[in-house]
C-alpha cells in the first residue's frame, strides 16, 4: 500500500474516533424513572410523556427544529406563566389587607429562580434529569440554574395534563415552606439600596460588570454597585441577577453601619 493511502486511512480513522467521541458526550444520561416524580407529585399523568418532556435538557433532546425541541423549554415558558398567576392569586387570599407593594415584594421572592431551585430540591427533581453526558459529568444535574427552569417545566406539564386546579395544588403545598419562613414582605437588596438612596435624594445606584470568569456553562460574573458620593461593593454569582443582589447587599449594609470610607 502507498504511503498516501497509509496516510489516508489513518486520517479517517482519527475523524471517526473524533466523531464517536462528541457522539458520546452528547449521548443521553437519563435520570431515574420519572413515575416515581408523579408519586411524589401525588398525581398520575394521563400523558407520561409531557413529564418525561419536562425532566428533558436541551442537551439531551432528541430532536431541535427551528419551533420546537423535545425539551423542556416550550414547558418551562407556560410553567412560568402559570406559576405567577397561582402564586399570585394565594398572595391575595392569605394576605387580604397587605398593599401591592408587600404583595409584590412576596410575589418576587416566591417565584425567584433561587427559590424555584431549593423547591426542585426538596422534589429531589436532580434524580429524574435527562441530560446528555457531557452535561451530566459536568454537575449540571445540581446546577441552581437548570433545577429552577425543570421545576417551571413540570408546573407547565402539570397545567397541561391535569388543569389548573391540579397545578394550584402542587405548587401551593411546595411553597408552603418558604411563604410561611418570612413574618413580613421581604425586599430584595437591588429594591433596598435604590430606597436608600432615594430617600436621600440621590440618583440611582449604578452597575457595572467588571469581570466574567469560567467556562461558557458555568460562568461567574463580577458586578461593582457605586451610589453617588460612596465607594462602590462588588459581588459575584452565577448570574448577573445574583452578582447585582450580592453587590447591592454588601453596599447596602455597609451604608446602614455607618461605614464611611466613602470618598465623598
Amino acid at each position: 500500500m502507498a504511503s498516501t493511502d497509509l496516510h489516508v486511512t489513518d486520517d479517517l480513522e482519527k475523524d471517526l474516533q473524533a466523531d464517536k467521541q462528541v457522539q458520546e458526550s452528547k449521548a443521553d444520561r437519563g435520570g431515574e424513572s420519572p413515575e416515581a416524580l408523579a408519586k411524589t407529585l401525588a398525581y398520575v399523568f394521563k400523558d407520561p410523556a409531557l413529564l418525561k418532556r419536562a425532566l428533558t435538557h436541551p442537551s439531551a433532546a432528541a430532536k431541535r427544529t427551528a419551533g420546537a425541541a423535545d425539551s423542556y423549554e416550550r414547558l418551562e415558558f407556560l410553567g412560568d406563566r402559570v406559576l405567577g398567576l397561582i402564586v399570585a392569586d394565594m398572595l391575595l387570599r392569605r394576605f387580604p389587607k397587605e398593599s401591592e407593594g408587600a404583595l409584590a415584594r412576596r410575589h418576587t421572592a416566591l417565584v425567584r429562580r433561587e427559590t424555584l431551585a431549593d423547591v426542585a430540591g426538596d422534589l429531589e427533581i436532580n434524580r429524574y434529569l435527562r441530560l446528555a453526558k457531557g452535561e451530566d459529568e459536568a454537575g449540571e444535574r445540581q446546577n441552581p440554574a437548570i433545577l429552577a427552569d425543570a421545576c417551571e417545566a413540570v408546573i407547565g406539564a402539570l397545567y397541561l395534563d391535569g388543569g389548573l386546579e391540579i397545578v394550584r395544588r402542587v405548587v401551593e403545598s411546595a411553597l408552603e415552606p418558604y411563604l410561611n419562613s418570612a413574618g413580613t414582605p421581604p425586599q430584595d437588596a437591588k429594591t433596598g439600596l435604590q430606597e436608600w438612596a432615594q430617600a436621600r435624594g440621590l440618583p440611582l445606584p449604578q452597575y457595572r460588570e467588571v469581570a466574567r470568569e469560567g467556562p461558557p456553562h458555568q460562568p461567574v460574573f463580577s458586578i461593582e454597585v457605586s451610589v453617588e458620593g460612596h465607594s462602590p461593593e462588588l459581588g459575584q454569582g452565577r448570574s448577573k441577577r445574583n452578582s447585582e443582589q450580592n453587590a447591592a447587599q454588601a453596599l447596602l449594609k455597609r451604608l446602614k453601619a455607618g461605614g464611611q470610607d466613602d470618598g465623598k
